[in-house]
């Protein structure tokens, strides 16, 4: 594929585009994204500038198709990941929100980039509503299959019904099949406020850089707790603080008993807290 180029363009138009960005004309500054592209088509910076307009307008699909341009030129675009999470929030595609803001994530922390804070809150923000989703497709699920039960047990009482030849035997029919569906309606309840009471995993339980709970956390100099494997993980790529970015050594370390005795009976309780 050929592409347009014109480096010297697209970079004047691309800074008056930042330049209307940065005083709040957005509209402009798409404009201008855009006629930089024109010019250079090949430089991936230009669509992670568009997108982040396009964001800015609401234009979520549009952005999705910018983020998707920049990551086709560069794979290792921070700012793509980043932006292409959030119109994916926006459009409640919590899935390929979290995807897109997890690799930003890993290229935040491989990249040293200051915007770990950030993207870290939009992973969380993910996984959230990501979960929350799925908790609001299971209430329906169960709903719906409490409605089929019931209307089976309807179905079946009339059936007996009509075998019955004297309206004492019916009423004796009916009293058992409504006492089954009542027992069912209560069984489904007490179900439903078990599940409400907590259904929420605590932020404190959750590792910033794998986004799992935590299983063995350790705590770095500044009292920041992590997940034993995650950190050492990261510290075999680079021996830094994931967010402060000062020297950070393995031996530097310390067990975080109290968080996870935390997290232990906080599972003990709450065994669906694993599929988090």
């Amino acid at each position: 594929m050929q592409h347009n180029k014109d480096p010297a363009r697209a970079t004047a138009l691309k800074n008056e585009g930042n330049k209307l960005y940065q005083s709040g004309d957005f509209v402009g500054a798409e404009s201008l994204y855009s006629k930089a592209i024109i010019a250079d088509d090949a430089n991936p910076a230009l669509y992670t500038n568009r997108a982040m307009a396009r964001l800015k307008l609401k234009l979520w699909d549009s952005a999705i198709s910018d983020c998707q341009a920049c990551l086709t030129l560069n794979l290792e675009s921070m700012k793509a990941n980043y932006y292409l999470a959030q119109a994916n929030i926006e459009l409640h595609n919590y899935e390929d929100a979290l995807s897109a803001a997890l690799r930003a994530h890993a290229l935040c922390i491989s990249q040293n980039d200051k915007s770990l804070p950030q993207v870290t809150s939009t992973v969380l923000r993910c996984k959230k509503e990501n979960w929350e989703q799925k908790e609001k497709r299971r209430t329906r699920e169960n709903q719906m299959l409490e409605d089929e039960l019931l209307a089976l047990m309807e179905r079946e009482k009339e059936e007996m019904l009509e075998t019955c030849d004297t309206e004492g035997l019916r009423d004796e029919v009916r009293g058992e099949w409504d006492d089954k569906a009542s027992d069912l309606r209560r069984t489904f309840e007490q179900a439903r406020q078990g599940d409400d009471k907590q259904r929420i995993v605590p932020d404190w339980m959750i590792d910033e850089i794998s986004f799992n709970i935590f299983i063995d956390p350790v705590t770095t100099k500044t009292g920041k707790s992590y997940e034993r494997a995650s950190i050492l993980e990261h510290l075999r790529r680079s021996p830094t603080d994931p967010l402060t970015r000062e020297p950070l050594l393995p031996s530097d370390l310390r067990p975080n008993l109290a968080l996870r005795q935390a997290c232990e009976e906080f599972l003990k309780d709450n065994g669906w807290a694993a599929d988090w």
